[in-house]
């Protein structure tokens, strides 16, 4: 329970062209049964080109603790910290516009930071998908095969963790350890969870903290999320000088080693090397196999849960996931992001699908 005093929150909010969501994103922000807390709301936007600034201010003129500010950085990084650095609250609490957030997600937030001590509190990112492609993407983001395992993924976890969707800290906290790197595109929430980490911090996730994600709605728009999400967890590994985990590694490894046997193949065939051609190909089948077999069994096991109508859509969702990932994460390893404006045409493209 909150103690007996009046809490100032300042939630912070990073959007740019979110007109699909923006309203019911809004809507649920401010119908926020908040007891004896006081909330101001701070939304950076990104320079939105589609109606959702319109939209912001229609609501600032209705509502005074909503505040609309410049994002003229355009990227997630940028916007929070322009917006925690206006904050007025001693708790920070960030939120997404691809999300909507239960009547008592601020209130839930600021009592578990309380009751645990942690540094960071969340709540498992449930899902909430229109349309039969949306529903697969959500059904993917749920199961370990698609998307590693991490237990801020699992809706019944409660415990700490490395990461938590979104975040909720004391201010001082942010001031402590630095606010978001504006360096990074993607995978903000990572480089600060880890400063967090390092320096003894506690993540907490909880399920009391209840909020619905809206996936993607298309493969192809879940291909460039993901995409960037390979591309730029690699800056946030050199930067932080630790290896990756496990499961950020196994869709890069995999794709390189299928790469690196076909061209093996390619060369041993031209070389006359016949024996040598069909042992690189074999392999290469193996590998092929096997990824099939655990994408299907994985496909049948959700369909038989979930409703058979999924059976074919998701091998090509996990494949979506994975490929994505992998190309991503490879791209990485060859080209540095840039923080500078990119000067020639292959920087120029790089930072067009990673940005």
């Amino acid at each position: 329970m909150l103690q007996g005093h009046s809490i100032s929150v300042s939630v912070v909010v990073p959007c740019r062209n979110e007109i699909r969501h923006i309203r019911a994103f809004l809507d649920s922000v401010l119908g926020q049964e908040l007891g004896e807390i006081e909330m101001e709301i701070l939304i950076a936007d990104g320079m939105s080109r589609d109606g959702t600034r319109q939209v912001l201010d229609e609501y600032e003129v209705k509502f005074p603790a909503l505040r609309v500010l410049d994002n003229p950085g355009k990227i997630v990084s940028t916007g929070l910290n322009r917006a925690i650095r206006e904050a007025k609250g001693e708790i920070i609490i960030r939120m997404d516009a691809h999300t909507t957030y239960a009547s008592d997600y601020v209130r839930s937030c600021v009592e578990v930071l309380q009751e645990t001590h942690a540094d960071n509190v969340g709540g498992p990112p449930l899902t909430h998908a229109d349309g039969y492609i949306a529903q697969a993407i959500a059904l993917g983001f749920h199961t370990p095969f698609a998307s590693g395992g991490a237990k801020y993924r699992d809706p019944g976890y409660e415990g700490p963790v490395e990461l938590v969707p979104f975040g909720c800290w004391r201010k001082s906290t942010l001031e402590r350890v630095g606010l978001f790197d504006e360096t990074l595109v993607r995978g903000q929430d990572c480089d600060l969870n880890a400063r967090l980490l390092s320096c003894g911090g506690i993540m907490w996730q909880s399920p009391r903290i209840i909020n619905w994600y809206r996936p993607r709605a298309t493969l192809g728009s879940l291909f460039r999320q993901y995409f960037q999400y390979g591309f730029w967890k690699v800056a946030v590994v050199r930067k932080m000088g630790r290896h990756a985990t496990f499961r950020n590694l196994v869709p890069g490894t995999c794709f390189l080693a299928g790469v690196a046997l076909l061209v093996c193949a390619w060369t041993a065939n031209l070389a006359g090397l016949f024996w040598w051609r069909n042992v690189f190909l074999t392999d290469f089948s193996s590998l092929a196999a096997l990824y099939f077999i655990l994408s299907f069994a994985q496909t049948f096991y959700l369909a038989k849960r979930e409703g058979w109508q999924f059976l074919p859509i998701l091998p090509i969702v996990f494949a979506t996931y994975h490929l994505s990932y992998a190309l991503g994460f490879v791209l990485a390893l060859m080209h540095r992001p840039l923080v500078s404006e990119p000067s020639n045409p292959i920087q120029k493209l790089i930072a067009a699908i990673t940005r």
